[in-house]
């Protein structure tokens, strides 16, 4: 499968770059935001594009054109407003679900936030904003004709992936390397377990693979 990504600079798109970087059944194309960026990427052998979520439905179509699937794991970080969060994580988003479908890629996976589709268990959050711009991204990309897969991730920490996680509806709250996202995200691509499917994801007892088989 041809994969475009959306977010390859950053820390679960990093990881997901090394495991399609070395995959025997998908080939990547990185999106990035700059030349700089994108010498990186192709110093190591991997094909980029720039590309910006800020930009027109259009360039980024073009930046798809020819992928088989969209990876979305870009974000616009801790440190900006909510005016950035709504340029990216929400309009952003959604420009790259229009591209997709302009450019003829089906396949869709977004790297969302745990419990974003449910309103109650961030009422109270510290950032709530970035959660309601999560859940309405969401609940677009439900509606289109992709075919999409939606991760939900716990708490993002940066030790050793252990391959072993947990994937539902529902999980209580915990954490997950960002490795093993990766690795789900990755997984999820050929999985038709997974396809018109979200799910919360957390560190568990199964592999990656059977935790998605038993969604």
């Amino acid at each position: 499968m041809k994969v475009l990504l959306i977010g390859a600079n950053g820390q679960v798109g990093k990881r997901i770059v090394r495991l399609l970087k070395d995959s025997n059944d998908h080939t990547l194309r990185a999106m990035v935001r700059s030349e700089e960026q994108a010498e990186a990427l192709k110093n190591s052998g991997m094909e980029a594009v720039i590309s910006n979520l800020e930009g027109s439905v259009e360039e980024i179509a073009e930046a798809i054109k020819g992928s088989d699937a969209v990876i979305f794991t870009a974000g616009s970080g801790s440190k900006t407003g909510p005016d950035k969060t709504l340029l990216v994580d929400l309009d952003g988003a959604v420009k790259s679900m229009e591209a997709a479908e302009m450019a003829g890629a089906k396949r869709y996976v977004m790297v969302s936030a745990f419990q974003a589709h449910n309103r109650d268990s961030w009422k109270d959050s510290p950032i709530k904003p970035y959660m309601v711009v999560k859940h309405y991204a969401d609940r677009i990309l439900m509606t289109t004709d992709l075919n999409y897969t939606i991760v939900r991730p716990g708490g993002l920490i940066n030790e050793n992936g252990t391959g072993r996680v947990a994937a539902a509806e529902n999980l209580d709250r915990g954490t997950i390397s960002r490795e093993d996202v990766a690795r789900t995200v990755v997984a999820s691509l050929t999985e038709e377990n997974t396809y018109k499917r979200s799910f919360d994801l957390m560190s568990g007892d199964s592999t990656v693979e059977e935790a998605l088989k038993n969604l």
